[in-house]
């Protein structure tokens, strides 16, 4: 996973509770532009149908780290707040208050770190379900990563699961690919994700041309298909 995953989030479902709109929030404007049905999930922020066209407004307090947003496929709504979906499920409930399941394309942000940078990025770490764009919108930053390919259309067989392309840890659960010792290298999986997506976050390390940063204050645009 990317640096954004390694800080400790121990603590932050109750945060999300309790949590507070400040004046200095940065905004993340959530848009579908997907020809079909998807479940945003945000955590912080919970989750939310998005029919084609839709949007979603999800805020975060300065500070924030190991945030992350994605979009749920293949989507079966089960009483009040239960949603099981075929790609990203947080534990089979809409409002996500933990992480999705694998595979799912992941716009990461950390708020207000070293110098005063929100660090941002997309991850393919956790495989691939849809295309996405994850831009700033303000305050004179202008770059941020996109995937628009569709690397579901090429997925290598061994990866091919339903709705998605897996990534090599959830396949093969080995350090090579899941990184666990902190010493990996690309290999020819994950040079298949940089191949399509060459901004976009391929396996842990992959941190040079992967991470961006913008001023603190910032706000964002991720979209779904774009």
């Amino acid at each position: 996973m990317s640096p954004l995953n390694t800080i400790p989030i121990f603590g932050l479902l109750l945060a999300t509770s309790l949590f507070v709109i400040t004046v200095d929030a940065a905004t993340f404007t959530v848009k579908n532009n997907c020809a079909f049905t998807v479940w945003a999930a945000a955590v912080p922020g919970g989750g939310t149908q998005m029919n084609p066209g839709a949007t979603w407004t999800v805020n975060a307090n300065p500070g924030r780290t190991g945030a992350r947003i994605w979009a749920r496929t293949g989507c079966t709504p089960n009483g009040p707040n239960g949603l099981r979906c075929t790609t990203g499920d947080c534990g089979g409930v809409l409002q996500c208050t933990g992480y999705g399941t694998p595979p799912n394309t992941l716009a990461e942000y950390a708020l207000k770190q070293f110098n005063n940078l929100d660090f941002f990025d997309i991850s393919l770490v956790d495989g691939f379900n849809v295309p996405m764009t994850f831009l700033p919108v303000n305050s004179g930053c202008t770059a941020g990563p996109t995937c628009r390919a569709d690397v579901n259309a090429h997925c290598p067989s061994q990866l091919v699961t339903n709705g998605g392309c897996n990534n090599p840890c959830t396949v093969f659960k080995t350090d090579q690919y899941c990184c666990n010792s902190g010493n990996c290298q690309a290999t020819t999986y994950s040079q298949y994700f940089k191949n399509l997506c060459p901004t976009a976050y391929s396996y842990p390390k992959d941190d040079a041309t992967s991470t961006f940063t913008c001023p603190s204050g910032t706000n964002y645009a991720v979209t779904f298909c774009p």
